[in-house]
């Protein structure tokens, strides 16, 4: 199976779960070396970006969602997000263009797309797809729930999809209601 459709799977599985919604924030964190079976940070493919990045402006589109693509640690997994992201968010913008050697491939290939794109320090998400453990959770919302999704691989790559729920808080008498999560 081809890397687009293998996201393209876990899309699917993770919209049939739950999906986001329109106007939240879904951080992306991909090792494009993990995806193509090598250790993460050492082969990283503007062309795997390419076919990835292709997919998640699908379902950007589909859901109505922001996309914020995580940097790799030599930018302290800053966060490329569209300028209008940043404003409505409030989020601060530092100075720095990722570039695959920096950066990492795919957020270095998300900026280079976006129209307006700025790199921001962090981000609270509202949800979020790791691909190949590159360590999103700094930047999700309390309390980050796993999605168990069937499709467990891209390429290579281990994939995981979390959503975040409010925290729930008052112990014993405390009562949620109905809506204690989406």
């Amino acid at each position: 199976m081809m890397i687009a459709e293998e996201l393209e799977q876990v899309i699917n599985q993770w919209l049939a779960i739950n999906s986001p919604q329109k106007d939240e924030i879904v951080v992306i964190g991909c090792s494009t070396s993990e995806v193509a079976g090598q250790p993460i940070g050492t082969s990283g493919s503007t062309d795997i970006a390419k076919s990835l990045y292709e997919q998640m402006t699908k379902f950007q589109k589909q859901t109505g969602v922001h996309l914020a693509f995580q940097c790799c640690e030599h930018l302290n997994r800053a966060l490329v997000v569209d300028w209008q992201t940043a404003v409505q968010y409030k989020l601060e913008e530092v100075t720095a263009v990722p570039v695959p050697e920096a950066g990492g491939s795919m957020a270095s290939y998300a900026y280079r797309q976006m129209e307006h794109p700025v790199v921001v320090e962090s981000i609270q998400a509202h949800a979020g797809m790791d691909i190949g453990e590159t360590m999103i959770g700094m930047h999700l919302k309390s309390v980050p729930v796993p999605l168990k999704l069937e499709q467990r691989t891209i390429g290579h790559a281990r994939v995981r999809a979390a959503r975040t729920r409010p925290k729930l808080i008052g112990g014993q008498r405390a009562f949620y209601g109905e809506n204690t999560g989406r």
